[in-house]
């Protein structure tokens, strides 16, 4: 079993954090807030800020990261300053391979495009543009790095969408929306991992989304009927956004669990 350091801890990084004890590897956390209960060692610490691994010589890192506010600030002191001291941290140790948890918003095309791995990265916002320094960080300091490109990622306690159909709100039409369930970031990350422990090749980069790039009014109309309320009120507008493809996680051999929104609000909605 190999030595694994996991740098953020949010409801992703925790899923996969018991996955990864459960498989019976040795984990080191780092986490700006307390985290208890956990078979692991816990550093809190903000990765902002330079800090030690107190000796630890990870084989993997998985670096999962968020925001403290929507600002680029903070955006950029969490991911280029984090990455930095991600990198201080190892002293100049070089792991066997570096996953780092990206968004698909490094892709600027915003009219209803086709977009893949191939596909220029030109965001015109900062998170975006933020975000593909820190990629292009982690490829220079670890060539073998691995950058995941997530979608809007939802599951448990992400009600963002059936918050926004009980209010009744409007909804731009065509604008389409790609998604991936919080499971499926764990399960594509846990897969990968096993293709570098198979000694699998793979690509410095990989999109997290699911089958089913879907225009924003459908799936907030498919919800709508689920909760037995009326549909949410239309504006017509220009197509918008973009449309993801998942091929190459596919073609890699993952077989997602929510294949699209309607099997993954479908359970969460089960549960509520």
């Amino acid at each position: 079993m190999a030595n694994i350091l996991l740098v953020g801890c949010g409801d992703v990084g925790l899923g996969l954090a018991h996955a990864l004890i459960e498989l019976g590897h040795q984990l080191t956390i780092i986490k700006r807030s307390p985290l208890a209960g956990i078979k692991a060692t816990v550093i809190e610490q903000d990765i902002s800020q330079s800090f030690s691994l107190n000796g630890f010589v990870p084989d993997y890192v998985f670096i999962i990261l968020s925001p403290s506010a929507s600002t680029a600030e903070a955006y950029q002191q969490v991911f280029v300053e984090g990455v930095k001291n991600v990198a201080q941290a190892l002293q100049g140790h070089t792991p066997k391979r570096v996953f780092f948890v990206s968004s698909t918003s490094v892709y600027g095309q915003d009219a209803g495009q086709w977009v893949d791995e191939q596909s220029t990265t030109e965001p015109t916002q900062f998170n975006g543009q933020i975000l593909r320094q820190a990629e292009d960080l982690c490829w220079q300091t670890w060539p073998h790095s691995t950058v995941l490109r997530c979608g809007g990622i939802y599951g448990a306690g992400r009600l963002r969408l059936v918050n926004w159909v009980q209010s009744g709100r409007e909804v731009k039409q065509n604008a389409w929306t790609n998604r991936v369930h919080a499971a499926d970031v764990v399960g594509i990350l846990l897969f990968l991992l096993e293709c570098t422990e198979q000694q699998r090749a793979l690509d410095k980069v990989y999109l997290a989304v699911d089958d089913c790039p879907v225009l924003q009014e459908d799936v907030l109309d498919w919800l709508a009927q689920q909760l037995n309320l009326p549909p949410v009120p239309k504006v017509a507008a220009a197509p918008s956004n973009k449309r993801l493809s998942n091929q190459r996680i596919k073609s890699l051999g993952y077989v997602f669990k929510y294949p699209s929104f309607k099997e993954g609000y479908g359970v969460m909605l089960a549960e509520s």
